[in-house]
């Protein structure tokens, strides 16, 4: 140790060792001073900013034997590796970001070795600020809301901003970014107050955005001094108030007489509006004063126009004092107001049409506002100027709006030098948040009068708010749906969808149903799926359509409504039931007896019913018509012998087993037990007899029978009378004398055509007789007997059923009247055959037929 060398207290701490054979001091860090770069680190801080990279310090010490020294620099487990060393030099590098805001000191352990000996002390490195932090306002968006009349000087709202910086860095002054507002804000606490002498006014506008900056005191980062800042808006909605007189657009109004202009030539329009934008009135103009007669007013439009020639001018400049008034709808007077129009007579053209903003000139004018303002309402944040600076007519150009649609209209739309550029809302509806965020357009300003047309163009961008402005539409105006009645309660029935295209939560529907018939249904609030209560149970044998009404409404109330039709479809729940009359039937020989069941089921085919025979003794006797229920005997049975026949039972008393079935799926049956009394009650009962116990049961039978009758015999001699006037024209015309010397059918003949015929209207009456398909031969016992014509022979008895005969099936192809019958049944035949009588007279009545035909043909 050198004499007078001093060490540190530190060295106290540091690791001694000792070697038993010669003693080894160990080595030692200098120590400089807290402004030192080098030594042992005492007192040691570092700025926040400094660059990774930067050797920020060196490590110097020295060993007593003067031995090689090195150091390390090394930091507890849970700290990051903030610095490195050369272990030669002791030269430190920093290799980590440094953040005070983060962590503002830093612990590490330095050391120095001579090999043998290491000692290692404990050093804090202070993390001193940059500003390197910006201010940031904090509770945002600001939205406030400020009635119309709140006086000037009063503190509406107050900002908050923090910057996590020190001192000066971290100190934050407030203040507007434009100055020439209504409203003024402290800078030291942030409030907002309306500026001395501002008035709000709802009817100008509605809404102020004002950017508010923050900004920090400043500070030095990296060598430089910097100042950071923050902005954010704040919208102020206003809140209206009735307090407004009429007002002038566009003003001041300046007009131009041109040297050359006549008498009559419109000036320029004024236009004013009523203030209360909700309370619209109509206004009427009048010049008070100043005009000395040369100048007049349309009242209505407030057109100003000359009325004597410009060489009768004995002013160059005439101020007119304009007066409106607004007319309310009683015709009452409500409120005035005035302006003055300049009027002057220049000359010379050399400047365009120029716009203006308010600082200064100007091309791009925005403006955000929101969607579906009320039509006719001014756009009063566009604050737009336009001006030609020649005199005259040299200074009048027309203004007029380029690309937009008709959404909008520009004011005045004829200007002379000067003019303040209103653009009114022409077309509420198109301007639609929904269909456009941006509305874009251009103001173009052409002269009018010029030679050269000069002109300019001022682009208008518009950002347009939301607004709760739609209602909910269904996608359908009314939904049809199905359910089997068999559906449990709580079964989905229909889901319905509303949409409504406005953002946010004035864009979520809330679905609900309301009316007669919605009682058994729920439906989802959010989702719009309709299902049955839980305790429902729908039978469509009781009701079968339900309707009701589902309602779409957003938050604010807004709804519209759709109509549900549901439908309870049928289950084959219910089996056929016979009536109760159906245990016992007399049946008429030849006339069908009829069963009924009914099956209460309330669609097809659930409901539908078909009958069978399922058992009869004996066997193949009955026929069943599986539609009607009508049970009749087969064809072969047609009299009580063939009865007797089959049956020893003299009483003619048979039992049948019927079935009912209805068509649905799986299918229900019913059977019942029958029993059939078979009686003949035509034995001694002429042919009308037997047709009238034929339709007994049904008298519109009868009638629609007799109704035909008579309608096949007024044509036959409609046809017939017709025939024979056409026949006895051409007849007068070619042969005279073959008309007077035509042989006549002898009366007898008549006769007998006249009784045939009735002998075939009596079949029009039975023509809904049971059909027989074979030959009676008990002609004795079933026949029954006409009365005989005066001329001809008896006929014989008709047969006991009788064929259906159309009336299509004969014609009439001569004026004789002759029946020729274009086909004969074999049914027809074979009772000629059995019935001696009526053969004969169906021959005899052949000849006469073909006799007259024969005496016609020439004729025909």
């Amino acid at each position: 140790m050198k004499h007078g060398q001093h060490f540190p207290a530190s060295l106290v701490l540091g690791l001694v060792q000792v070697c038993l054979a010669q003693a080894n001091f160990a080595p030692y860090f200098f120590d400089n001073g807290a402004s030192s770069t080098n030594g042992n680190m005492a007192l040691f801080s570092l700025s926040e900013d400094t660059p990774v990279g930067s050797h920020v310090y060196t490590l110097n010490g020295t060993d007593p034997e003067g031995d090689v020294v090195t150091y390390g620099i090394s930091f507890e487990s849970s700290s990051r590796n903030f610095f490195s060393i050369d272990p030669n030099f002791g030269n430190i590098t920093l290799i980590e970001e440094l953040d005070r805001e983060r962590e503002d000191e830093i612990e590490a352990i330095i050391s120095i070795s001579d090999g043998l000996n290491k000692v290692a002390e404990k050093v804090l490195i202070l993390v001193t600020d940059a500003n390197d932090e910006a201010p940031q306002f904090v509770n945002t968006p600001y939205i406030i809301l400020v009635p119309e009349d709140t006086p000037a000087g009063s503190s509406i709202f107050k900002v908050q901003a923090v910057d996590r910086d020190t001192g000066s860095g971290g100190s934050i002054t407030y203040f507007l970014q434009n100055l020439h507002t209504k409203f003024s804000m402290d800078r030291h606490s942030g409030v907002l107050r309306i500026r001395a002498g501002a008035i709000l006014d709802y009817e100008k506008s509605r809404t102020h955005f004002i950017t508010v900056i923050a900004k920090d005191g400043g500070g030095k980062l990296r060598g430089d001094y910097v100042i950071f800042s923050a902005t954010t808006t704040i919208t102020i909605n206003v809140d209206d108030a009735q307090d407004t007189d009429p007002i002038f657009v566009g003003t001041p109004y300046y007009g131009y007489v041109y040297e050359d202009s006549h008498p009559g030539t419109e000036i320029l329009t004024v236009v004013a509006i009523d203030g209360d934008r909700g309370n619209s009135n109509m206004v009427l103009y009048k010049l008070v004063n100043g005009s000395d007669e040369a100048f007049r007013i349309n009242e209505t439009t407030g057109g100003i126009s000359v009325t004597v020639s410009p060489s009768q001018l004995k002013k160059e400049v005439y101020e007119l004092k304009v007066q409106v008034s607004e007319i309310s709808s009683r015709g009452i007077l409500e409120a005035q107001a005035s302006t003055t129009v300049i009027i002057r007579v220049v000359d010379l053209n050399n400047h365009p049409p120029t716009f203006y903003g308010e600082n200064g000139l100007q091309n791009t004018f925005e403006l955000t506002m929101y969607e579906h303002p009320s039509e006719g309402e001014i756009l009063r944040g566009l604050k737009i100027t336009v001006n030609d600076s020649d005199q005259g007519a040299n200074a009048k150009f027309n203004l007029r709006l380029m690309e937009a649609g008709g959404i909008f209209r520009v004011v005045p739309q004829t200007v002379l030098n000067e003019a303040q550029v209103t653009i009114i809302v022409e077309n509420s509806a198109a301007i639609d948040f929904e269909k456009f965020k941006l509305l874009t357009f251009k103001l173009l300003a052409v002269e009018v009068n010029t030679p050269e047309k000069f002109s300019s163009t001022a682009d208008i961008v518009i950002h347009l708010l939301d607004t709760n402005d739609n209602v909910p539409k269904f996608s359908s105006d009314y939904y049809i749906a199905r359910i089997p009645e068999n559906s449990p309660g709580g079964s989905n029935v229909v889901a319905v969808t509303a949409m409504d295209p406005d953002s946010g939560l004035w864009g979520e529907v809330k679905y609900s149903i309301y009316g007669e018939g919605a009682e058994l249904f729920l439906i989802h609030p959010s989702a719009g799926t309709i299902y049955t209560q839980p305790w429902a149970a729908l039978d469509a044998e009781v009701t079968s359509k339900y309707n009701f009404y589902v309602k779409a409404e957003d938050m604010e109330g807004k709804y519209s409504l759709a109509e549900v039709f549901v439908t309870v479809l049928d289950v084959n729940d219910h089996p056929p039931e016979f009536d109760k009359n159906i245990q016992e039937k007399t049946m008429v020989l030849g006339i069908p007896v009829k069963i009924e069941a009914t099956d209460h089921d309330a669609e097809e085919p659930n409901n539908v019913v078909d009958y069978s025979i399922m058992q009869a003794e004996p066997t193949n006797v009955f026929d069943i018509n599986e539609s009607t229920g009508e049970i009749r005997l087969k064809a072969f049975v047609h009299s009580l012998d063939i009865i007797h026949n089959l049956t020893k039972n003299r009483d003619c008393t048979w039992s049948v087993l019927v079935q009912a079935k209805d068509r649905g799926s799986p299918s229900f049956s019913t059977t019942a037990v029958l029993k059939i009394d078979i009686l003949d009650e035509t034995l001694n009962r002429g042919p009308m007899a037997a047709f009238l116990m034929q339709t007994k049961d049904n008298p519109m039978k009868a009638i629609g029978v007799l109704a035909g009758v008579i309608a096949i015999m007024v044509v036959i001699t409609v046809f017939i009378s017709t025939a024979m006037f056409w026949r006895n024209k051409k007849s007068n015309k070619v042969l005279p004398v073959r008309r007077v010397i035509r042989k006549r059918p002898s009366p007898p003949t008549r006769s007998i055509r006249s009784e045939w015929l009735k002998f075939k209207k009596s079949h029009a009456g039975d023509k809904f007789a049971i059909k027989d398909e074979l030959p009676n031969d008990n002609h004795n016992n079933n026949s029954l007997t006409f009365p005989p014509p005066p001329t001809a022979p008896a006929l014989p008895p008709p047969p006991i059923t009788t064929p259906k005969i159309s009336p299509m099936e004969w014609t009439v192809p001569t004026v004789s009247g002759s029946l020729t019958p274009k086909q004969t049944s074999k049914l027809m035949k074979q009772k000629a055959l059995d019935r001696p009588v009526q053969s004969a007279l169906v021959s005899e009545l052949k000849k006469k037929f073909e006799k007259k035909e024969a005496e016609n043909k020439p004729y025909v």
